[in-house]
C-alpha cells in the first residue's frame, strides 16, 4: 500500500481550511455505574472507556466500551472523549458508533467462535470497518485500538497476533485510503476470545507520522509474520493547534527489539522512541514532552510495577495524565508498550 508523503508544517498552526477543534481527551476518577450515567447524560461526550473489574461491564448507551484489561490501581478513571457539538449515535449488527459532525467514535466486538478463529474474526471487523468508512461523514482514520486475548499464543506464524495482522490486511483490502492510521495492538488476558476494535475518525485527514529510529511498521521484513502490521507509528490530528494520536510503541530501534529483560532499558528506549516521533512532528516547539499529554502504559510482568511508577514520575512532568495497564504486547520479548495523546 503505498502511504502518503509525510510534510511537516513550520508552526503549530495548520492551514485554516483544513482545521477542526481539537478532540478532548481526558481520564476521570470514579468508575462507577452512576458516574457512568452522569458522564453519558453529558451531550457532548463521545465515547466513554471503561477499564477492569471495577468498571461496568455493558451500558445500553453505544458511547461505552468496557476493556479487560485490568488496572494497576484500581479502579481505573474513566477515559472520556468529548467533542465541540452535540452527539448522536447509530448502531447497524456489531457496528455501534458516535458522532458530532466533526468526529466519531466507532467500535466492533466480535466472538472469534463465530468467525472460525482471530484471523476470521480480524478480517471482518475490518472489512466491517471498510465498508462504514465509505459510507460516512467522517471517513478519515486517525486512530485504532486492537486488544485481543492470549495475544502471544502460538508458534511462528501461528501465533496469534500474526494470525490477527494476516487478517487484519485481508480486511482492509486497500480500503484505506488516507493511508494507515495510528494504532495499538495489545493482549488482554481476559479468557474470553472476543475481539474488540474501536476508533476514532474524522471530517478531515489527519498527517501520518513516521519516526525516524524506527522502520515503518508497514515495511516490517518477513520475520515478523506473513503480514506487516498496518499502522502509522502517529497521527497529527487536522487541528487548529498540535494535537498527535501516538500508536503503542516500545523499546523496538529499526525493527529489532532492544534490552531484553531489562525493564528499566525498555520503558527509556520506549520513552525515548516518543520523543523522537513528536521531535518529527514538530510538536515540542508548542508542548514540551509530556506536557499537556495522556498516556496509557501497558505493563507485561507484576514485578515491574514499582519501577514503571518510579521511572515514569522520574521522566514525566508531574501533571502528566497516566494509566498503568497490565497487559501482553505483541512481541514475547517486550516488557512495555506506550499510547497516548500530545495536545489533550
Amino acid at each position: 500500500m503505498t502511504q502518503p508523503q509525510i510534510t511537516h508544517l513550520p508552526s503549530c498552526e495548520q492551514p485554516h481550511a483544513t482545521v477542526l477543534p481539537p478532540l478532548q481527551v481526558s481520564y476521570v476518577p470514579g468508575a462507577s455505574a452512576h458516574a457512568l450515567d452522569t458522564l453519558l447524560a453529558q451531550t457532548d461526550v463521545l465515547a466513554v472507556i471503561g477499564f477492569g473489574a471495577d468498571a461496568p461491564a455493558t451500558h445500553a448507551d453505544p458511547r461505552y466500551l468496557h476493556v479487560g484489561l485490568q488496572p494497576v490501581d484500581a479502579p481505573a478513571p474513566f477515559e472520556v472523549w468529548r467533542g465541540a457539538g452535540t452527539v448522536t449515535t447509530q448502531r447497524a449488527g456489531a457496528l455501534r458508533w458516535a458522532g458530532d459532525g466533526d468526529y466519531t467514535f466507532g467500535a466492533i466486538e466480535l466472538d472469534e467462535a463465530g468467525h472460525g478463529d482471530i484471523e476470521g474474526a480480524a478480517q471482518l471487523a475490518y472489512r466491517s470497518l471498510v465498508e462504514w468508512l465509505a459510507s460516512s461523514r467522517t471517513p478519515h482514520l486517525l486512530r485504532i485500538w486492537n486488544y485481543l486475548d492470549a495475544i502471544n499464543l502460538g508458534d511462528g506464524d501461528d501465533e496469534r497476533y500474526r494470525r490477527f495482522c494476516s487478517g487484519r490486511v485481508a480486511g482492509m483490502d486497500g480500503g484505506f485510503g488516507d493511508g494507515y492510521p495510528a494504532a495499538t495492538g495489545v493482549g488482554v488476558r481476559d479468557g474470553r476470545r472476543v475481539l474488540q476494535v474501536y476508533w476514532l475518525a474524522a471530517r478531515r485527514a489527519g498527517e501520518a507520522l513516521e519516526n525516524p529510529r524506527q522502520v515503518s511498521a508497514w515495511r516490517y521484513p518477513r520475520r515478523y509474520g506473513p503480514h506487516a502490521p498496518g499502522f502509522a507509528r502517529a497521527m497529527r490530528a487536522p487541528t487548529h493547534s498540535a494535537q498527535v494520536y501516538i500508536s503503542g510503541t516500545a523499546a523496538i530501534v529499526g525493527h529489532a527489539s532492544h534490552h531484553g529483560e531489562d525493564f528499566a532499558a525498555q520503558l527509556d528506549e520506549t520513552l525515548t522512541n516518543i520523543d523522537s516521533l513528536l521531535t518529527a512532528a514538530q510538536v515540542e516547539p508548542c508542548a514540551p514532552f509530556g506536557a499537556r499529554c495522556l498516556f496509557k502504559a501497558y505493563l507485561r510482568r507484576d514485578v515491574d510495577l514499582t519501577a514503571a511508577r518510579a521511572l515514569l514520575q522520574a521522566r514525566l512532568p508531574a501533571d502528566t495524565a497516566l494509566l498503568l495497564l497490565r497487559g501482553d504486547i505483541c512481541r514475547r520479548e517486550l516488557l512495555v508498550e506506550i499510547d497516548g495523546v500530545q495536545g489533550v
